[in-house]
């Protein structure tokens, strides 16, 4: 998965957009104003942070050579995943999907009912 390839499928999620708080290197996916994803380039290779449960964020670093604790990130909660090709594209498509449900499932009550509402929970929750 290139750049251009993640940055689309990260900003095809229900309502996200992109912003660049840290300049302009860094692109941070928010939803309601929250951050469920960046994503920069790095050497010859594009990364992204993603939210991860503490537990499964374990599991993959096990797994993936190219899954590391979150760069500048609270490490128990954050991973940076590589896009060198080491992590299948499925498996990175499953790692946003799942840090932007886990950023929605934080968002106030009144916020989440609304995205539930106008876009299905499959659309949230994948």
């Amino acid at each position: 998965m290139n750049y251009e390839q993640a940055r689309d499928y990260l900003l095809s999620q229900p309502e996200a957009w992109e912003d660049f708080p840290f300049g302009p290197d860094v692109a941070v996916m928010k939803i309601k104003g929250k951050m469920f994803a960046t994503l920069a380039m790095s050497g010859d290779s594009p990364r992204s942070n993603l939210k991860c449960d503490p537990n499964e964020a374990l599991m993959l670093r096990d797994i993936f050579e190219g899954v590391i604790p979150g760069y500048h990130m609270n490490k128990r909660h954050w991973n940076t995943v590589i896009l060198d090709g080491d992590v299948p594209r499925g498996e990175i498509e499953r790692m946003m999907d799942r840090s932007y449900g886990l950023v929605v499932k934080s968002l106030k009550k009144s916020e989440r009912e609304a995205l539930l509402l106008a876009h299905g929970q499959e659309a949230i929750f994948k």
